[in-house]
């Protein structure tokens, strides 16, 4: 029926453009080239709704802006739309900064209102660092098929290992190692390198980790390795809770305390000397001067080079073997491939890239907490590659991305546009402790509910994910499942 609407209503506006003179419209139209057809009804159509609009409302520049890169992205063939749009986006996030007016610039290119604000620097490079850590799972995955309900214990152990290598914390021990830290005060002992070491640093012993924490676990299967990796997961979180003197007789976390300071990102004297950074981030009254945009153009950049990692490892024969394990574990084994071995790589690939996001989140952070690492960050990552799509790259960020932006500012900014917009909300009446009062919704004390109504929607009418893999998009899309070679039963009846 809705081809016949659809029909209908094309034939009838051909038949409108003859009646005013046209005559062969259609006719003539359909001897044009693709590439015509493609391009001009969506111009024609936003001119029209521009002309329609503009006694009423003056365009807005970062719309039209926005709008005309979407209109470029649409008209271009599809072999170049492949590459130009995720490349778009990608240059669209690093210009993020001008679209904001920034104490530090002074400065901005014009304001894309959402909900009357923009997200703010800091909880851009949260949403960047989550990214990271859902494209890093999607490899354990999306990838391999390997259900991981623990992956907080990599998170965990990059950002300690940064921690223990970038703080005072090793002076317990006499330690005074200074490697290209920047920020430092004199006289404070510790450790202090500088954090490209410590990232690669604490990806290797994350590596190592997933090595270790894998090989006793991933001869199980299914819901048993969930549980298992839960198990670990719950483990690495207790030690960093309870790794104090007073349990292991020396000082590994610090117990609930944490680690605390650990040092800043540091960008080099040459770089920050032609960004117009000071010399030491840290001032006279020790206090930390926060160059979020460059911390986050960074966080960019390690994203950048995640995702680019990511693809080449699923493109690769590795990749091609994990992929094969998540179709058919036994079809997998009697084509030689080695399945230890195999899910080994999978858990440690995962693992680097987790413990990378973990210490430059402990870095930018300055500091590391044993409450930040708890079971819901597993499932939080989990859920943002289930609702962007298992083994699509770009899937599993735009769904980091959704779920970590709602997580730190989108919901409250729903609640109040709702309360200002929609709702007589009496502000004065408010129970911040309920989700209903004066009037006004709370909507983030609601969080997890909403979050499942989320996943159980995108389940029910979308179940690839909102940018879901090409051969599993194909699958839902025929009825492509996994069936038995012979049915017994139906052999019994004949």
């Amino acid at each position: 029926m809705a081809r016949g609407r659809g029909g209908g209503m094309y034939g009838g506006f051909w038949r409108l453009v003859e009646a005013i003179g046209v005559r062969d419209a259609r006719a003539r139209w359909e001897r044009q080239s693709p590439f015509l057809q493609r391009a001009v009804p969506p111009l024609v159509i936003a001119v029209l709704v521009i002309l329609v609009t503009l006694p009423v409302r003056t365009p807005d520049p970062a719309a039209m802006v926005l709008l005309a890169i979407a209109y470029v992205l649409y008209v271009l063939p599809r072999r170049w739309r492949r590459y130009a749009l995720p490349a778009t986006v990608m240059a669209l996030a690093v210009a993020y900064p001008f679209f904001i007016q920034q104490a530090d610039y002074g400065r901005f290119l014009f304001k894309l209102p959402i909900f009357n604000t923009f997200p703010a620097m800091t909880t851009m490079v949260v949403m960047v660092v989550f990214a990271m850590m859902a494209v890093a799972l999607n490899i354990v995955v999306g990838y391999a098929g390997l259900l991981d309900l623990g992956y907080v214990a990599f998170y965990a152990l990059g950002a300690y290992t940064a921690a223990w290598l970038a703080s005072p914390h090793a002076s317990q021990f006499g330690a005074n190692i200074d490697i290209g830290g920047i920020g430092i005060p004199p006289g404070v002992g510790g450790i202090h390198i500088s954090i490209w070491i410590v990232l690669l640093a604490a990806a290797l012993v994350t590596a190592v980790g997933g090595v270790m924490i894998g090989l006793p676990t991933l001869r199980l299967r299914g819901d048993y390795l969930a549980i298992v990796t839960l198990g670990f997961g719950e483990i690495v979180s207790e030690i960093a809770r309870d790794g104090d003197k007073q349990t292991l007789g020396f000082n590994l976390t610090n117990g609930p305390p944490g680690i605390n300071p650990v040092d800043p990102p540091g960008f080099g004297a040459w770089i920050a000397h032609h960004l117009g950074l000071p010399a030491n981030y840290l001032t006279e009254a020790g206090v930390y001067v926060n160059f979020t945009t460059v911390i986050y153009w960074s966080a960019i950049a390690l994203l950048l080079i995640t995702i680019f990692c990511s693809i080449r490892l699923r493109d690769s024969r590795l990749g091609r073997a994990w992929i094969a394990i998540r179709e058919d574990e036994v079809a997998a084994a009697a084509m030689g491939i080695p399945l230890m071995r195999t899910k080994t790589w999978a858990y440690a690939s995962g693992a680097f890239f987790g413990g990378v996001a973990g210490a430059f989140f402990a870095s930018y952070k300055q500091a590391v907490f044993p409450d930040d690492f708890y079971f819901g960050i597993s499932v939080f990552v989990l859920t943002m590659v289930i609702l962007g799509g298992m083994g699509n790259v770009w899937g599993v960020v735009s769904g980091a991305v959704l779920l970590s932006y709602l997580n730190y500012e989108g919901l409250n900014n729903v609640s109040a546009w709702l309360n200002n917009n929609v709702l007589s909300c009496n502000a004065a009446s408010q129970d911040p402790a309920k989700v209903i009062s004066g009037g006004c919704v709370n909507a983030p004390l609601v969080s997890t509910g909403i979050y499942g109504a989320i996943i159980v929607l995108v389940m029910l009418f979308r179940p690839g994910g909102l940018i879901p893999e090409r051969r599993r998009q194909y699958e839902f899309e025929t009825g492509v499942h996994d069936e038995p070679l012979m049915d017994v039963r139906q052999a019994a009846v004949e």
